[in-house]
This record gives structure tokens, sequence and C-alpha cells, in this order.
């Protein structure tokens, strides 16, 4: 469908018509928390073409409604600007599907009859593949753990021939049995890479765990596996993750998407796709920094854009850079051990020169630089490196709006650094619940009061506070991830992980849409619904800004509009 531009409602409104216009869309009957405080919370909206043509009272856009008209009555739902995923991984998310979920696998057992009953339906020389098992969750310890994980002797027991390569639900770790590590070519002499480690038993054995950098190596094989399928057959599989993730996007509400971490090769698909108007949502995708070299500087401009295919496709960011690791694995850089591993302080997964000469590459290019940072050491390292090049360059960090993802744990005399240096702290809510029960554990209570997860005191501080779920780390569900923003509660408990770090109804739905619109220079086309922006639009069953916060998880999307265009419903 051709979309009117924002261009066009401008020029009506500039000429003032003499007639009102007419909606392609009009939602009625509802509450619509436009989060525009010149408009507040009204019962309807208009939509013509991909644009916001008015907000008001069920009387006052009745005024819009025309034969072609498509009416929504609301009967008393929510609307409210669509979700925007502030930190996810888009190919990720459709790669999840396509193999064996592990998110939520009570115990090792679990995990390992899942491989069984999928080896024995795996065809020869294929891989098992699964992604979300998580040690710390597991309801029962296996018998043999070494540094905290299990070792790979039953997946050997029930996959003795087929590769088998389990991603943890962090990520930033992974378990391979036997066949896997000998088509990786890990052995008792292989030495652990750059930022990773090869996980050895005592008497040097690889216990199939691999940490960081050290999964690349399991990851290669599997990709060189798959080097003899036809270029057909390997594109339709890469537009299949895209489809996948879409759909599983637009059903939790998500209208925009910022991928962190895409290939070249990725987004020319995304380009492909979005010109042909087959992407689904908007995508702000970032250049992986795998593709960032002195080499590629001419790459990087060619395939900088803004708001291609009808605001459909931004490329101006690099990320995310991977400073260091995560709590889970324990590879989340510290400045002082965990208080349950007294001689390790975590991993520096890329090198800072190497992060610096990312970070120059991209103030050359007009790119938005993005760092993962999870340990109090990783940001503060950043903060410096950041600080550094801002006083060399001469620049405002506000206005290059660089970004900090997930800033979980903080030293307290890092936290007013992100204000005053205009660094965003692009956070992910749903980890506060999901790691509450292993944080004291990990870090002891001081560490933890003073500097984990602090939503609301970044906020107060005056810094720009985004929020996301890191799918496929979680599922990406904004939903889940806005309760534990206003609740902070461990899941499975009544009890609460540091109150006072809660945030608002209303400052949560803002970390979910204008915020995260900011974070990608896009607060002046999507994050409220103020007339002239664009149409996106999550309905909700309930109004989650009222009432006990538990209405928070029992909400359901019921509609996903992008663009003026219904692209989900719930029927």
């Amino acid at each position: 469908m051709a979309r009117r531009s924002l261009v066009l409602f401008a020029a009506l409104a500039l000429v003032g018509c003499s007639s009102s216009p007419t909606a392609d869309l009009v939602l009625t009957n509802g509450t619509v928390a436009t989060l525009d405080d010149d408009h507040g919370r009204v019962e309807a909206l208009a939509a013509a073409g991909d644009t916001l043509l008015a907000v008001g009272s069920a009387a006052e856009m009745d005024r819009y409604v025309g034969a072609n008209t498509r009416v929504v009555d609301l009967d008393g739902r929510l609307a409210v600007p669509g979700f925007i995923e502030g930190h996810g991984h888009y190919m990720g998310m459709g790669q999840a599907q396509m193999q064996l979920d592990l998110l939520g696998t009570a115990s090792w057992g679990r995990v390992v009859s899942k491989v069984d009953s999928s080896a024995d339906e795996t065809a020869s020389g294929a891989w098992v593949e699964g992604r979300g098992w998580h040690q710390e969750k597991w309801t029962s310890t296996p018998e043999r753990m070494v540094r905290g994980f299990p070792t790979n002797a039953r997946l050997n027991q029930v996959a003795p021939d087929t590769p088998v390569y389990l991603t943890h639900a962090s990520g930033h770790a992974a378990i391979a049995n036997d066949a896997a590590l000998e088509a990786a070519g890990i052995g008792p002499d292989t030495p652990d890479p750059e930022g990773g480690t090869i996980v050895r038993g005592a008497q040097g054995r690889a216990t199939g765990v691999l940490l960081e950098t050290a999964a690349g190596l399991v990851q290669e094989a599997l990709d060189a596996s798959r080097s003899d399928m036809p270029p057909e057959q390997r594109r339709e599989r890469r537009r299949e993750q895209v489809r996948l993730a879409a759909e599983e996007a637009l059903a939790n509400g998500v209208t925009s998407f910022q991928d962190q971490g895409a290939s070249f090769e990725t987004i020319e698909l995304y380009r492909t796709m979005a010109a042909n108007d087959e992407l689904g949502i908007r995508m702000y995708a970032m250049v992986s920094q795998g593709e960032v070299t002195p080499e590629t500087q001419e790459r990087l401009a060619e395939i900088r854009t803004v708001g291609a295919a009808d605001h459909h496709l931004t490329v101006r960011a690099i990320g995310e850079v991977t400073v260091d690791g995560a709590l889970g694995s324990r590879s989340a850089w510290m400045l002082e051990p965990y208080d349950d591993a007294p001689t390790d302080t975590g991993i520096n997964v890329t090198p800072m020169e190497r992060v610096r000469d990312i970070a120059e590459i991209a103030l050359e290019e007009d790119y938005q630089i993005a760092v993962h940072a999870i340990g109090d050491r990783a940001n503060r390292e950043s903060l410096d490196l950041f600080a550094s090049l801002f006083d060399q360059e001469g620049v405002e960090g506000e206005a290059l709006r660089w970004r900090i993802e997930h800033a979980q744990h903080l030293h307290p005399d890092d936290v007013p650094r992100f204000a005053d240096l205009g660094v965003i702290a692009s956070m992910q809510a749903i980890h506060a619940c999901s790691d509450a029960p292993y944080n004291y554990q990990r870090l002891g209570a001081q560490r933890v009061d003073q500097g984990a997860y602090l939503w609301n005191t970044l906020w107060a501080d005056g810094a720009v506070v985004g929020n996301g779920t890191d799918v496929p780390v979680e599922k990406i569900n904004p939903l889940a991830s806005l309760h534990c923003t206003v609740s902070r509660q461990v899941p499975g408990t009544d009890t609460t992980f540091t109150p006072d770090e809660t945030l608002t109804r209303r400052r949560a739905l803002q970390s979910y849409t204008i915020n995260n619109a900011r974070m990608a220079f896009e607060e002046d086309v999507k994050g409220t619904l103020t007339p002239g922006k664009l149409a996106d639009v999550t309905v909700l069953s309930k109004n989650i800004l009222t009432g006990p916060p538990e209405r928070l998880r029992e909400a359901t999307v019921d509609y996903t509009i992008v663009g003026g265009e219904v692209a989900y419903a719930n029927e």
C-alpha cells in the first residue's frame, strides 16, 4: 500500500483544509496514552496513510470516518505508542525458533532429554543446536560441575556421533559435545583464544563449556558444515529467520527493533526486504563490530542510511561492541573479584585498544556506537574511553548519543558520569528480575545494593534510560520487562529486588517508547502518539497504567499497528 508522507500532512496543516481529511484507520472508545504532554490521555485516534492524523475524544474522531475507514472499537482497551525493542538480536531471535528452545528448562536432565529426542530425528551429518539453558535457574544441580557449569558427559552419551552445540541463555557461553569439539579442532593442547576460555577439568580435558570468544571456535565449525548449502537455500534460510523474527515481534506489540550487531550481508538482506515491503517492522540496524576496520570505512559510508523505505530501515550505528561478558557465566568484567570465585574478575572480551579504534571510526563516519558493558569495570573503562574521545575531538556526548548496553553493575562513582557525559544507559529491566536469584551470590550485598540495575537512580540523575529484552536471551515480551520495571519482583517469590530502583508506570512505558526512540535519533517520528508522527500503535487488553502490578503480566497484545496498518491481531 502506498503511504502518504509526513510532509503531506504538514502541508495540509499549514494550508488549513476547509473539511477534515478522511482517515484510513480510527481507534475509538478506549484509553489512548499518547505520552505527549500536550494531549495526555484521550479516547480515540485517527490515522491516514502511515501517519497519525489526530487524537482526541471519540466524538471528535467521528469527523474523520469515511466510507472506507476501518474503525476499531477498543471497548475500553488501552492503546499506547508501539513498543520499541531497545536491545535485541534479530537474526538470533529468528534462529532461536529454528532450533531447540531451552529457555525455562528446569534441569540439566531436561536439556539432555531434549537433545536426545532431537538427535534421533537429525539427519546424518547435521548438527543439533539449541539455546537458552542457564545453570543458575535449574531446580537441581548436576552430579559433576566444573567452574559452576555441567560437563558434556551426558551429551556424549545421548549423541556420540552427532555434533551438539547449545548456547547459554546469556549468549556469552556455550556447551558442546565431543563430536562438536572435534569438528572445531579443540583438543588437549588448544590454547584459549583472546577474550575467551575453554573450560577444562583437573586433568586438562575440555569439559565442553566455552566462554565468550571460545564459543566462536565451534560456531565456525558449525558454519563450515553448511558451506555446501546452495546459495539460494542459504538466502531462503536467512529470509525465514527474518520472517519468524517479525512474526514474534509483532505478536508481542513490537513495532520497531534495534538490532545489536548485523553483518554487511544481513544489512543488505534487510535493505532488500524493506524495499519490497517484506521486513514487517521498523529496523534500526547496528553494524557488528567484526565488520568495522579501517579497510571497511568506505563500506560504512555507503550503507549509512536514515529512514529508508518509509522509515523501515536505518543504519547509523555500530554495536554492540562487546567489552565484557555476562554475570551468569562470571565473565562480566569486575573491579573486584566475584564473591563466589575469589580469584576471578571476569573477562575483557574485546581489548580496549580495539574498542577505541572502532569508536574513532564511528566518529569519522558519523555513526553512533553502542558498547556492551555489564560489570562495573567494563562500565568504567567504557566511560573513560568515551570521555577521552569526547575531549580529544572537542565534541558533546549528548549530541552523539553514544550508548552503553546493559549498564548493569556500576560503581557508585560512575553513576553520575552517564548524565554528565550524555551517555545513554540502554538497559533491560527483565534482567534485573531474571538475575536476582544469584546476584548476591556473585557480588555480595554491598555491590548489589549500591550498583545493580540502577534504573531510578540513573533516571533521576538525568540520564536517558532505555528498555528492552535482549532477545533471544529473554523472550521478546515488553510486558514482562515492564512488569519488572515497576515491581522488581523475583520470579516465583513475593520478594522484591532492590525495590528503590523501580519506576512509575508512566516512566516505565516511556522507557519502552519515547526513550528508545531517542536512543535511535527517532523521537521526532515515533515514541509518542502525536499527530504528525508515524501511526505505530500497540493495543493492550488491559490498562497497565492502573491497578496492581500483576496486570502487566495478565495483559495481552490485541493489536499491533505499523504505519496505520494492522500487522497483528489477536483474534
